[in-house]
């Protein structure tokens, strides 16, 4: 088995294209080794900001050779009367490149059986590389030099080889060879004999060219800076893999800066560090001040050698900039109090047609007020909480610092002496802030979250800007999953049908999308159980069809969707089934005992009313189970379409009566 190796040497790539150029190129040589029936073993694909690598490992020498039968004309065709091929014959032949002995005849149809030899790995890898390549896909695309073809970013070199033998392509406009090159600041022309040596002589040359290896060491290095300070860094995913796509040799600077800056939102210094900078801010790792901000960071920089001094005083130059701004803001806005804010909101616009945001805070509260009492809660937070939770969009930190909306409106609360739920409640009610963060903690931020959430979704629907496949406007899916998440995670007993009924009825236009919104949460709310549950079960237990809501009580829906997963009676399913498809039509549940003409009818009839929830779906389930074999028996013994059309009538209520039991858990036709 054979091993190849493929790099591609650029100018520094931006660092977002690198992903997903790594997922093209694994799923496009994997295609291309299996659309030709070649084996291998792996397909690994290295990236850095100046290079592009795959090696393929256990790759066979060749396609294997087959035997392929190919079907000709009819015998009499492609023979004439002496046995000897017409003129249709010896084409059928010599196209494909047989003699008239390797053709043979079955069922009157001239057939021949063709070897075709595999090509060899190599040439096929000639053919096929600059094409995977030419197929890779990204933003920002750009020409240089002469030529027509767009790529990210200018290719530098191009490195080719299988096992021991050079494989000879063109990428655009550079050819390939077995040389390529180390860090800038390193050793350049470096001749790989084999693809084994490919990563040492690298590393050799200071470049990680592994993306897991350097990642990995991106957080030894920060961890052992930390650690030298007794101090901690939450280093978080997206940060890291910037950082692990913006270096191709990490090494890991500590940087201080004026503790005067720790006066004001320590989100808004991380900001500028991580956001704005790329730098790991850290933090105290014990005491009483434990996860408090200190003032040192690490930076990783792309750097060869021992002189820390200008990187240092550069990172410094650059954060005190950003900071002396932030402080500014901060002390311009905090000399009056957050509230004094709200009035301004009057001149932001929330969405087109649907007012100011100081008329959605008015809605927020308003529906916080509804949501607070539907939980049986009084807390004079909470509407607090609901008019300070939009005041800071004001303020001229909020205004650099988009993204801390909340955080900095929780600060200004503190420095203005909210209480403490109030700046809580401020901070969480946009959480949680994407698929994998917290929910809110505090109720302030529940409740306002769920009001301000369900205000943005309903306005969105009443507008027709519903989202699309391609389209998710003001992130409605995002909200919509952010109320289920705080519902669930809270076990909040809250009506969400009727708090968006509330909701759409405050909006400054009518529109009638109560349903279309209720769908649109119960889908979100199957795609967010799905990874758990059989879709099935989770559509069967959404059940709008025979009047079931999941929108009435989430926790509800959950717990019949765990006791439904348990189902595994084939008899229960047989019955419901079989009582739902004889009630095609709606029939009523007056059952009258005095119109029993068997034993069976009045056996069923003393099991349905025996079967009644009691809020323990497993013990219900096990109910409707306990009762199977008096439903087979009713439907053995007795003919519901009686002749008598009031014993049939009341036959159908009887089962219909029955069919009210089985629908409380889930619509059965689905499962």
């Amino acid at each position: 088995m054979s091993k190849y190796l493929f790099e591609v040497g650029l100018e520094e790539l931006p660092y977002k294209f690198i992903p997903m150029a790594i997922d093209q190129l694994k799923q496009g040589f994997e295609k291309c080794f299996s659309d030709n029936n070649v084996e291998y073993n792996t397909v690994k694909v290295m990236a850095t900001p100046r290079r592009l690598a795959v090696i393929v490992d256990g790759l066979a020498s060749s396609q294997p050779d087959v035997v392929k039968v190919v079907k000709g004309p009819i015998a009499k065709v492609a023979f004439d009367e002496q046995g000897n091929l017409s003129k249709a014959g010896e084409g059928f032949a010599n196209k494909n490149g047989v003699s008239k002995n390797d053709l043979y005849v079955e069922d009157n149809y001239v057939y021949a059986k063709i070897s075709i030899k595999g090509k060899n790995t190599k040439d096929l890898l000639q053919e096929n590389v600059p094409v995977i390549f030419s197929k890779l896909q990204g933003p920002h695309f750009m020409r240089w030099g002469n030529n027509d073809v767009k790529f990210s970013r200018p290719i530098r070199w191009v490195l080719s080889i299988l096992d021991n033998e050079e494989v000879k392509i063109r990428i655009i406009d550079k050819d390939s060879s077995n040389v390529t090159n180390g860090h800038r600041f390193s050793t350049q022309n470096i001749v790989i004999n084999n693809p084994d040596e490919y990563v040492s002589k690298l590393r050799d040359a200071k470049v990680i060219v592994d993306q897991d290896e350097r990642r990995n060491k991106i957080i030894e290095l920060t961890n052992i800076e930390a650690d030298k300070l007794n101090a901690t860094t939450k280093i978080s995913e997206d940060l890291l893999e910037e950082v692990t796509f913006i270096v191709e040799y990490p090494v890991a600077v500590t940087c201080d800066f004026d503790t005067a800056y720790l006066t004001i939102p320590q989100e808004v210094a991380v900001t500028v560090m991580e956001t704005h900078q790329r730098y790991f801010a850290l933090y105290e790792k014990t005491g009483v001040n434990k996860g408090k901000l200190i003032n040192k960071f690490v930076t990783i920089t792309n750097y060869i050698g021992n002189e820390f001094e200008n990187i240092k005083a550069g990172n410094l130059r650059v954060i005190k900039a950003r900071l002396d701004d932030a402080v500014f803001f901060f002390n311009e806005d905090t000399k009056k109090p957050l509230e004094s804010y709200v009035e301004s909101l009057k001149g932001m616009t929330f969405q087109k047609g649907m007012g100011s945001v100081y008329d959605k805070t008015g809605r927020i509260i308003n529906l916080s007020e509804k949501i607070a009492s539907a939980l049986n809660i009084n807390k004079p937070s909470i509407k607090r909480t609901a008019e300070l939770c939009k005041a800071d969009l004001a303020t001229n930190l909020v205004f650099e610092f988009t993204e801390l909306q909340g955080f900095i409106g929780a600060d200004y609360a503190r420095v203005s002496g909210e209480e403490q739920g109030v700046q809580d409640g401020i901070r969480e009610h946009y959480f949680p802030l994407n698929a994998d963060s917290e929910t809110a903690k505090s109720i302030e931020g529940q409740v306002v979250g769920i009001a301000d959430k369900i205000d943005t979704i309903c306005a969105v629907f009443a507008a027709g800007k519903k989202p699309t496949g391609s389209s998710d406007p003001l992130g409605v899916r995002r909200a919509a999953l952010g109320i289920i998440k705080t519902i669930l995670e809270h076990n909040l007993k809250l009506d969400l049908s009727s708090i968006i009924k509330d909701a759409i009825s405050l909006l400054p236009v009518k529109a009638d999308v109560q349903a279309d919104v209720e769908e649109f949460f119960v889908q979100r709310l199957i795609i967010f159980l799905n990874s758990d549950y059989s879709k099935n079960v989770l559509e069967a237990c959404s059940g709008l069809n025979i009047g079931l809501n999941p929108c009435k009580d989430l926790n509800d829906y959950v717990a019949r969707v765990k006791a439904v997963s348990k189902l595994s009676d084939e008899k229960l399913l047989e019955n419901a089934n079989r009582v739902l498809r004889i009630l095609k039509d709606e029939a009523d549940t007056n059952v009258k005992e005095s119109l029993f003409a068997e034993q069976a009818e009045k056996d069923l009839y003393k099991a349905v009313q025996s079967v009644n929830f009691a809020g323990d779906y497993d013990k219900y389930l096990q109910d409707l189970i306990s009762i199977n074999s008096v439903v087979t028996k009713f439907f053995d013994d007795v003919l519901v379409m009686d002749k008598d059309e009031s014993i049939k009538n009341n036959r159908l209520s009887l089962l219909n009566t029955l069919k009210n039991k089985y629908i409380i858990l889930t619509d059965f036709s689905k499962l």
